[in-house]
């Protein structure tokens, strides 16, 4: 969608998503796995301890990421996973059987009342249901990492490429923390934290390791995207074969697909949000994605935007109230302050596009 933050387009009215999508036809990626296996190997310890840090869900991603790096790559990867808010019996139940497919795993779970209070201070000025987690699950990793001295953090994909959006890390192997902050928090950290009125005792898995605190020691962020060419259903297929993963029986709320982003039921709400500001869901993020993996045609992804993109994840609805403390009058509130309403009205107590997605 040409709402989408910080998307382009060409001559052509291709968004840089779809631009990339063929620029990966053509891409030297022989290069790019020479880059990482150099990079891999000055990184690997000798004496048996962790070489990176992988971040993990039990999703497909991290699963993915996590065994190409053990066994096509011979590292010795820590999986750390940031408990979310709303934990989904299937999340715990697939991350469980990530760990018994034979990875060390540390789980990091801060203090429950913090993080609610820095995801519900991120829904109401941030518009982000789970704005907490999305700090911890960057600054907590990378300051989990310093602290045990582990000089690279390999998350999946750099999603802004991926996706269409800035093009600033398209031909670089690692990102920033700046470039995180400014990107995938929107310059926001500091305004939730003073809405927040937490101590600085409260926030440090919230906070990013200073230059200071590193004490010289190098720390990369990559993105494992940057070096093979990136696939999400490649990768819940080996996930499924190697580590356990389950789908849900039937389809994720808003979407026509079952296999992702099955750990936490704020994420339903937080692609909802998407769709009020932008006017674009979770459908159509996956339909995007199928359309240029050649999955489906696009006449075909219209009809399931259609379909399902509309969707308000009402099957959660009593434990957001519990979970933000709101009156579900607050709670519209708070969607109404985020709406755009150049896509949408309100018409029987729910926001309706006024718009048809072609």
């Amino acid at each position: 969608m040409s709402t989408r933050p910080r998307i382009t387009f060409d001559d052509r009215g291709w968004c840089n998503a779809c631009q990339w999508m063929e620029e990966k036809k053509t891409l030297d990626w022989s290069a790019r796995r020479t880059e990482l296996e150099r990079l891999l190997e000055r990184l690997r310890h000798t004496d048996g301890g962790f070489d990176c840090i992988v971040p993990v869900s039990g999703g497909k991603d991290g699963s993915y990421v996590s065994y190409q790096l053990k066994h096509v790559h011979g590292m010795n990867p820590l999986a750390v996973t940031v408990t979310p808010a709303l934990v989904l019996p299937l999340g715990n139940d697939n991350l469980r059987r990530f760990i018994d497919s034979g990875y060390d795993h540390v789980q990091i779970n801060p203090n429950p009342e913090v993080m609610r209070r820095l995801n519900t201070e991120g829904f109401v000025h941030k518009g982000f249901p789970y704005y907490g987690w999305l700090i911890a699950i960057q600054a907590g990793v990378l300051r989990l990492a310093a602290k045990l001295g582990i000089s690279l953090v390999m998350y999946g994909e750099e999603g802004e490429t991926e996706y269409g959006g800035s093009s600033e890390f398209k031909y670089r192997a690692t990102v920033s923390i700046d470039y995180m902050r400014k990107v995938y928090l929107e310059d926001g950290q500091d305004t939730v934290f003073a809405a927040s009125k937490l101590a600085a005792s409260d926030l440090q898995f919230y906070t990013f390791p200073t230059v200071e605190e590193l004490g010289g020691r190098e720390l990369l962020i990559g993105r494992w995207s940057y070096f093979e060419s990136w696939d999400p259903y490649r990768n819940y297929l080996v996930a499924k074969e190697h580590c356990g993963l389950y789908e849900r029986p039937d389809t994720n709320v808003g979407t026509f697909t079952n296999f992702a982003q099955n750990d936490q039921a704020l994420y339903a709400l937080h692609t909802y949000l998407m769709y009020l500001k932008f006017g674009f869901g979770r459908a159509t993020q996956d339909a995007g994605i199928e359309i240029r993996r050649g999955a489906m045609t696009r006449d075909q992804g219209l009809n399931l935007v259609r379909l399902y993109d509309d969707s308000f994840p009402a099957e959660h609805l009593e434990e957001y109230l519990a979970y933000y403390r709101m009156t579900l009058p607050e709670f519209d509130d708070v969607l109404a302050r985020w709406v755009n309403r150049d896509l949408f009205e309100l018409r029987d107590g729910r926001w309706r596009p006024t718009f048809t997605p072609r």
